[in-house]
């Protein structure tokens, strides 16, 4: 079998975005084409052809994701299929080495993607590095702890009226929160404010609410309604799409506004896992929250992700970087606030890039992965000290679908 890995051209990318959709059994829309190939450049999308056919894809998004002390370049990876028919020979490790070699060339030093199966991607160097909760609570159980009361209030807008005041709150919290990416105004109207009737599933159009405290814009939701009635009583469900608040006050109304929506059973959806619902509640097992691993990235230039990132402390540590797939990330770095950079003084700690990924935004320190026997102290106290050196003040998070 010989397997061409290259770019569509224009009259061959319906094709190949095609056989993707058939991979996960759901057809391409005329809609969904046009949106996405609004927003993903045809450069960035790779397919492999066999005989001419295309067999197998992947593609990524130009994104700048907030990392701690600042942002990055960063490919956002999507689009990966194979056809059923073609499994298990090799064809994704192929686009996966196009795709990684393309980004370095590019000068883009991450790389950030959600699994759709989380055992595929480890073995190209991507590590856990964000992760995501999944809440399904009980509204009637929900109240808040020391309630002081409302304060400002919330108002339902139209999604073309909710640009304004949802880029408002996402562009002032963005900086804060390592994972974030940012989101043009083409993203905010194709995507996240969109609504056509395939995202729907059974539910209801697309809402905003707007909560505004002093009269600017501090807090959105986006959802949907699923109803559902049994026995004359409502069993229906809030679909929670976007959630976003620019502090605590702020935290408190959404979560006063989403579960006073009336005739409400249960309200569900993503949850940043260091969102402060879980304090604020009064019973917090009624949340019924579940934690996946989220976002995956991969330092795809370890020395530009790293002198890029911002440090706890005047430390530095030495590390005995293994990468396999991106060879050349391996061997021996210093890093610290002076500066990152190759060395040939003994390492003080030893793992894969993928692990250094998983501590990068400031998911896992080096201890909790060294429990995990996925890092090696090398020297006594490098653990300890390179958990300070690497501490946030807050974890990661991605909200952003791709």
């Amino acid at each position: 079998m010989t397997i061409e890995i290259r770019n569509p051209a224009q009259d061959e990318l319906r094709a190949a975005m095609e056989s993707t959709h058939v991979a996960f059994a759901e057809p391409l829309s005329d809609e969904h084409f046009e949106r996405t190939t609004k927003v993903l450049p045809r450069e960035r999308f790779y397919a492999a052809y066999e005989d001419g056919l295309p067999v197998g894809t992947a593609a990524d998004y130009d994104f700048r994701l907030t990392v701690p002390g600042g942002e990055l370049p960063t490919a956002g990876v999507t689009w990966v299929g194979v056809l059923p028919s073609h499994r298990r020979r090799g064809i994704l490790t192929q686009l996966m080495r196009r795709e990684l070699d393309d980004i370095h060339e590019r000068g883009e030093p991450l790389a950030i993607l959600w699994a759709s199966e989380a055992a595929i991607y480890g073995r190209f160097g991507y590590g856990v590095a964000a992760p995501t909760a999944e809440m399904n609570a009980d509204r009637a159980r929900f109240a808040l702890r020391d309630d002081p009361g409302p304060r400002g209030r919330a108002r339902i807008v139209s999604l073309e009226d909710a640009l304004e005041p949802c880029r408002h709150v996402y562009d002032t919290v963005r900086p804060t929160i390592p994972g974030f990416t940012d989101r043009p105004d083409e993203v905010w109207t194709t995507f996240r404010l969109s609504d056509p009737e395939e995202w729907r599933r059974g539910a209801s159009p697309k809402y905003a609410a707007v909560v505004e405290l002093d009269g600017e814009p501090a807090a959105y939701a986006l959802y949907r309604i699923k109803p559902s009635w049994e026995h004359g009583f409502s069993q229906s469900e809030v679909r929670l799409v976007e959630t976003l608040a620019a502090g605590p006050a702020a935290e408190r109304e959404l979560w006063r506004f989403v579960f006073g929506i009336d005739l409400i059973a249960r309200v569900g959806g993503r949850l940043d896992p260091a969102s402060p619902l879980f304090l604020m509640v009064v019973d917090p097992r009624s949340l019924h929250l579940r934690v996946s691993e989220g976002l995956w990235l991969r330092l795809v230039d370890v020395g530009a992700a790293l002198a890029a990132r911002s440090y706890a402390n005047d430390d530095e540590i030495v590390l005995d970087l293994r990468d396999e797939f991106c060879t050349w990330n391996a061997g021996r770095w210093r890093v610290g606030t002076s500066g990152v950079e190759r060395t040939e003084v003994d390492a003080e700690l030893a793992l894969d890039v993928a692990d250094l990924a998983s501590v990068y935004l400031g998911a896992f320190t080096f201890s909790r992965l060294a429990a995990a026997e996925r890092v090696q102290e090398v020297q006594d106290g490098a653990l300890a000290r390179a958990d300070a050196l690497f501490r946030t003040s807050r974890p990661p998070y991605c909200p952003e679908d791709f």
